[in-house]
C-alpha cells in the first residue's frame, strides 16, 4: 500500500522527547506500509551535517546563525524533501522553518519579517501538512537535559531563552490550528504513543 506523499516536521523544545517519538512514527508507517524517509535540521545533507556541527557549537552573531540554517534548508529541500516527495514517499524532518522562529527569533529576536524573507525565498512553494509539536514545561525540559550532558549551545542556554522559544512555538501552533497537533509531552509514554497514532490517523485516515 503506497500512501500519499506527506510532508511532516516534528518540533519541540529541547529535551521533549522528539527522538522516542520518531520510533512510534516508524511504527506506525511500518504498521501501514508506507514508504517513508526520516531527515533532520539542521542536516540531511553532506553540507547540511557540515553546517550542523557549526551551528550546534559555535558563537556567531544570531543573523548570521539564521542566515546559516537557511543555507542548510535550502540544500535539504532540493536534495532530500522535494525528491522524495516527488517520489510518493512520506517526508519525516525533525525540525524545519517553525525552528528558525522559535529559536532565532523567539530566543534570540531576530526580526520575523527577516525569517519570512527567507521563508519565501527559500521555499515559498512548500509547507508541511502536519506539524507534531511536541511540549513541555521549561523546567521538565532543562531537568532532562542536564540528566542527558553533552549539550550544545543552544541547550546550555539559560532557563529564560527555553521559556522564549516554547512561547513562540505555543504561538505558531495557535496561529495555525489546522497544521500544528500539540502533544503532551510530560505525560505516560504510552499516552504519547496514542496520541501520535492519532494526529497521523487524522492525516492519513
Amino acid at each position: 500500500m503506497k500512501s500519499k506523499a506527506k510532508f511532516l516536521t516534528l518540533e519541540g523544545v529541547d529535551g521533549a522527547g522528539k527522538s522516542t517519538c520518531i520510533k512510534f512514527i516508524k511504527k506506525y508507517f511500518l504498521g501501514k506500509n508506507f514508504n517513508y524517509v526520516f531527515t533532520r535540521e539542521p542536516g540531511g545533507t553532506l553540507l547540511g551535517e557540515k553546517l550542523r556541527e557549526i551551528l550546534l557549537h559555535d558563537k556567531m552573531e544570531p543573523e548570521t546563525e539564521t542566515l546559516l540554517m537557511f543555507s542548510a534548508r535550502n540544500e535539504h529541500i532540493h536534495q532530500i524533501i522535494k525528491p522524495n516527495l516527488k517520489a510518493g514517499l512520506i517526508v519525516v524532518s525533525d525540525r524545519f522553518t517553525d525552528a528558525t522562529f522559535a529559536y532565532q527569533s523567539g530566543g534570540k529576536y531576530v526580526q520575523k519579517e527577516k525569517i519570512n524573507i527567507l521563508k519565501n525565498w527559500v521555499h515559498e512553494d512548500l509547507k508541511p501538512d502536519l506539524t507534531l509539536l511536541f511540549d513541555l514545561p521549561v523546567d521538565v525540559s532543562l531537568s532532562r537535559l542536564n540528566s542527558d550532558g553533552n549539550l550544545d549551545k543552544f541547550e546550555k542556554e539559560a532557563a529564560d531563552f527555553h521559556t522564549r522559544i516554547r512561547e513562540s512555538y505555543l504561538t505558531l501552533a495557535k496561529s495555525e490550528p489546522k497544521r500544528f497537533e500539540i502533544i503532551n509531552s510530560n505525560q505516560n509514554i504510552n499516552i504519547i504513543e496514542k496520541e501520535v497514532y492519532l494526529a497521523l490517523d487524522k492525516l492519513f485516515l
